[in-house]
């Protein structure tokens, strides 16, 4: 699957990384540059936010979109937001590289079927309580609907397990990249809730055969107007890329056929 010239999918490890809402352009803007400085190469941000509390900030809007695209004139990334309404489908697409469906959204018919239809790649979570059928059957409404381009996205599910914010299904990961053609990533950051895991818990995403992740990261994640206890801070983000290279360089020993008949060739032997 293609965001411009970056191909999901096609054996490259891609992190995206920025912050969860999209706040102001010197916050935006330094968190592009850095984050691409450290390895990232597609831009995310919520101009729309969803949030459990009438009372938390909701984004803003068309001036959030406005901000990216500005990042993304000054970093060169492409950018990825979400899109909560198929009101706003059109709007946001105008905006944004890639399209994402947010966990509680997985099952809107309605926005899934319009995001389709705008043409862009779809990034699509998986909905809090969906079993992975559920998950592939939102999907399987993208591909109906004559889009192609859909990345598939575990960040977690809710269980009776509580010391997380969700339970990170790392097995999903697994399977699904068994079962489907779609290139899969993780959102580290909303499975752990808990910034001092997000790191670990990219290790394990990449071994299980990842093909990119979803990292929130912020100049001050201790002042971020949304999710800052999962926020990296830039020096945080530094370190999970350097950690995760070992294990990125294997990853991509492993699908490199060649190196997998060497592998089978010694197997035999």
């Amino acid at each position: 699957m293609r965001v411009g010239d970056i191909e999901i999918g096609a054996g490259d490890f891609v992190t995206m990384a920025g912050p969860c809402s999209v706040e102001t352009d010197i916050q935006l803007i330094s968190t592009a540059c850095h984050v691409r400085s450290a390895g990232a190469r597609i831009l995310r941000g919520g101009a729309f936010k969803p949030r459990s509390s009438p009372y938390a900030f909701q984004g803003h809007g068309l001036a959030g979109l406005q901000m990216l695209a500005r990042a993304r004139e000054r970093s060169g990334l492409p950018v990825v937001t979400e899109v909560m309404s198929e009101c706003d489908v059109a709007m946001v697409a105008e905006y944004a590289d890639m399209l994402q469906i947010g966990s509680r959204n997985m099952e809107n018919f309605a926005l899934l079927e319009a995001a389709a239809q705008s043409g862009k790649p779809i990034l699509l979570k998986r909905g809090m309580v969906a079993t992975l059928s559920d998950f592939l059957r939102s999907a399987e409404i993208v591909l109906e609907n004559g889009n192609p381009n859909v990345i598939l996205c575990e960040r977690g599910i809710r269980t009776f397990e509580t010391a997380l914010r969700n339970t990170f299904d790392v097995s999903a990961i697994v399977l699904l990249k068994q079962i489907s053609h779609l290139p899969v990533i993780a959102d580290p950051s909303h499975a752990a809730g808990c910034r001092d895991l997000v790191p670990a818990l990219a290790r394990i995403a990449v071994t299980a055969g990842a093909d990119g992740l979803l990292v929130e990261v912020h100049p001050s994640p201790d002042d971020a107007w949304s999710d800052g206890d999962q926020t990296l801070s830039f020096a945080d983000f530094d370190e999970m890329m350097v950690s995760l290279k070992p294990y990125v360089g294997l990853r991509e020993r492993r699908n490199d056929p060649v190196h997998a008949e060497a592998i089978a060739m010694g197997e035999a032997q």
